[in-house]
């Protein structure tokens, strides 16, 4: 046999018997399988699209030790998690600053806001230096057990550490909570579509 014909043969087959690594493609932005934290590989839960009226703002995708399709269950898993989302549009760190906070506010009660209050300022202070962030820039906001929560602009962490894990749970509740920014994007990230 020809040597092309051998590598041809070798690559239909590995395509076909290799685990699907492939990224998952959502209007154009990546979600891999899984995502390494901690030393831990993250599976990807789930991935879709927030829309506001008629326009795609990001894509988003949500990644856990273990796979859960209650909202309830992914708040409460403990061990790293990391929520990867790309922008679909041209935005500004205020902009994506005062939409989180906005959820964060309609997914807490009074008392989780008083209490995080500090941390929130923190978290909004860190988009707000983002400044224009382009159409399929990674935002990543990743929380490790005992280290807290950190905010990554491709790939490069903007800002310290914020610590406490139960304020991690707190803003993943802007997208799984009970009056989600999307409700449709919630579905999706749950694993439902």
């Amino acid at each position: 046999m020809k040597p092309f014909a051998r590598k041809l043969i070798l690559s239909a087959i590995l395509a076909t018997a290799l685990p699907a690594w492939a990224a998952l493609d959502i209007k154009g932005a990546k979600f891999n399988d899984t995502y390494q934290l901690a030393n831990q590989p993250l599976q990807l839960n789930g991935a879709g699209v927030r829309v506001k009226v008629i326009v795609d703002v990001y894509a988003a995708g949500l990644y856990v030790a273990r796979k859960e399709h209650s909202a309830s269950a992914l708040l409460n898993q403990s061990g790293p998690k990391s929520m990867q989302i790309v922008l679909l549009r041209d935005l500004t760190g205020e902009d994506f600053a005062d939409a989180m906070i906005k959820g964060f506010k309609k997914n807490n009660s009074d008392h989780e806001i008083a209490r995080f209050q500090a941390k929130l300022e923190e978290v909004r202070n860190q988009m707000m230096a983002f400044g224009q962030v382009r159409k399929g820039t990674t935002i990543r906001i990743d929380n490790t057990p005992g280290n807290g929560t950190r905010v990554l602009v491709d790939g490069v962490q903007k800002g310290p550490e914020i610590s406490g894990d139960d304020f991690y749970g707190a803003l993943l509740r802007i997208w799984l909570g009970n009056s989600p920014v999307d409700s449709d994007l919630k579905d999706a990230l749950l694993g439902a579509r």
